[in-house]
C-alpha cells in the first residue's frame, strides 16, 4: 500500500488518499472503510445519450465520483473490493443522491474521508504501507487424497490451490493402483505448488501431514526435479521444511505454525507471532485460568485492575457498524498500551483469527491472577438461586 497524502486535523477527523499495490491491501482496505464514511475514487458510469435524431445510445464513461458509504462487500478470494453508497458531490454524469457502486482495484488510487480516525484504523495503515509486512510464507497441508496449498500473509490465510485425487486401498498382492493414484496427486501438488508460490518473494514453504507423508511427496518432488531437471524447485530446495500436522485440511495449519522449529524460522513475520500469543493463551488457560480471560466483559475488567500483558483481539469487532461498540473496542486496545501492555490485533481471515473468533474475538493474557470477578460471578448465581 503507498501513502499518497494524510490530511488530519487535530480532532483527528480529515482524509487519507491510498494506491493499493497488491491483492491484500484490498483486505487491509475493507477495514479501513465503515459505514458513514466519504470514499472518492474513479469509476466507470453508463451514461444514455441522445443524438440530434432522437435516437437514445449508452456509453461507459470514467468519472470521479464521492460516495457516502452503506454496504461493503469483500471477496476474499479474489481479494476485490465493491463500496455501495450515494453520490454526495457534484457530478456532471450522476445526480446527487444517487447510488452507486465503486469497485476498489489494486494500483487505483482512492480517497477516504472519516469524522475520526482511531488509533486501530490508523495503525492498519501504518502496517499495510509497511514494506516489511509482505506475504513471506507458503504451505502445502496434506494427507493421502488431499492437499491445500496456502499463502500464509501477514493478515489472512489465501487458499490458492485445493487438489483432491482418489487413492484405491492398497490389496494383497498388488499396489500398483494404489501408487499409480499415490504419483498422479502427487504430480498435481507439484504443478499447483509452481503455479501458486513466487519463490522470489516466499523464504519457507512449510510441508505439513501426518505420518510419512510429507516425506514421501518432498522425496518424489525433488527426484522429478533432478530427472527433469527443474531449476525452479532446485533452487528453492533449502525453503522447504517438513512439519507435523494431523491432517491435510486447511485448520491443521495452525499445529504446523506452532512447531518450534517453524516458529524459530518465521521468527520475523507476524503470523508465526499471533500463533504464539494464541497457543500461549491456551496454556495460561489449562495451567492457571485465574491469568487467562475472554469475553468482553471479563477482559474490561482484567483491564481495570491493570492486569493485561498481551490482549488478543480479532480486527473484525472493529468492523462493528454500531460506533459505540467500535469505539469500546478501540479504548479498550488504547486503555492497554497506556498500561504497557501489549496488544495483538488477529485478521479474521486468518487461522490463528478464525480460532479467536470462536473464543468471542477476544482474550487476554493477564500479568497476576485476578479471581474476583468469577467470585463475583458466582456469589451472584448463588443469590439468585
Amino acid at each position: 500500500m503507498k501513502l499518497v497524502r494524510k490530511d488530519l486535523e487535530k480532532d483527528n477527523a480529515g482524509q487519507v488518499t491510498l494506491i493499493p499495490e497488491e491483492p491484500e491491501d484490498m483486505w487491509h482496505t475493507y477495514n479501513l472503510l465503515q459505514e458513514g464514511d466519504s470514499l472518492r475514487a474513479p469509476t466507470i458510469r453508463k451514461v444514455q445519450t441522445e443524438s440530434a435524431t432522437g435516437s437514445v445510445g449508452s456509453n461507459r464513461i470514467r468519472t470521479t465520483l464521492t460516495l457516502r458509504v452503506e454496504t461493503i462487500d469483500f471477496d476474499s478470494q479474489a481479494c476485490q473490493l465493491r463500496v455501495k453508497g450515494t453520490n454526495i458531490q457534484e457530478n456532471e454524469y450522476v445526480k446527487m443522491g444517487a447510488y452507486h457502486t465503486i469497485e476498489l482495484e489494486p494500483n487505483r488510487q482512492f480517497t477516504l474521508a472519516k469524522k475520526q480516525w482511531d488509533s486501530v484504523v490508523l495503525e492498519r495503515i501504518e502496517q499495510a504501507c509497511d514494506p516489511a509486512w509482505s506475504a513471506d510464507v507458503a504451505a502445502v497441508v496434506m494427507q493421502e487424497g488431499l492437499a491445500h496449498v496456502c499463502l500464509v500473509t501477514p493478515s489472512m490465510t489465501l487458499t490458492r490451490a485445493k487438489v483432491e485425487v482418489n487413492i484405491p486401498r492398497k490389496r494383497k498382492g498388488n499396489c500398483s493402483q494404489h501408487d499409480r493414484a499415490l504419483e498422479r496427486f502427487y504430480e498435481q501438488v507439484v504443478q499447483a505448488i509452481q503455479r501458486h508460490i513466487n519463490f522470489d518473494v516466499v523464504k519457507c514453504v512449510l510441508v505439513a501431514s501426518p505420518g510419512f507423508v510429507r516425506e514421501q511427496f518432498c522425496d518424489y518432488m525433488f527426484q522429478q526435479a533432478i530427472k527433469t531437471d527443474n531449476k525452479l524447485l532446485l533452487e528453492n530446495r533449502s525453503k522447504f521444511l517438513q512439519v507435523h500436522s494431523s491432517s491435510g485440511h486447511k485448520y491443521a495449519l495452525k499445529e504446523a505454525l506452532c512447531d518450534p522449529a517453524v516458529t524459530s524460522r518465521l521468527s520475523d513475520t507476524k503470523a508465526a507471532g499471533e500463533v504464539k500469543a494464541l497457543d500461549d493463551f491456551y496454556k495460561m488457560l489449562q495451567h492457571e485460568p485465574d491469568r487467562a480471560f475472554y469475553g468482553l466483559k471479563h477482559v474490561e475488567k482484567a483491564n481495570e485492575a491493570m492486569a493485561i500483558n498481551t490482549l488478543l483481539i480479532s480486527d473484525e469487532l472493529f468492523r462493528h457498524q454500531d460506533v459505540a461498540t467500535r469505539a469500546r473496542y478501540v479504548k479498550l486496545v488504547d486503555s492497554v498500551r497506556e498500561n504497557m501492555g501489549t496488544v495483538r490485533i488477529f485478521s479474521s481471515l486468518h487461522v490463528s483469527g478464525e480460532q479467536l473468533g470462536q473464543l468471542t474475538g477476544v482474550a487476554a493474557i493477564l500479568r497476576f491472577p485476578v479471581a474476583e470477578l468469577s467470585d463475583q460471578e458466582e456469589e451472584s448465581s448463588s443469590e439468585e438461586d
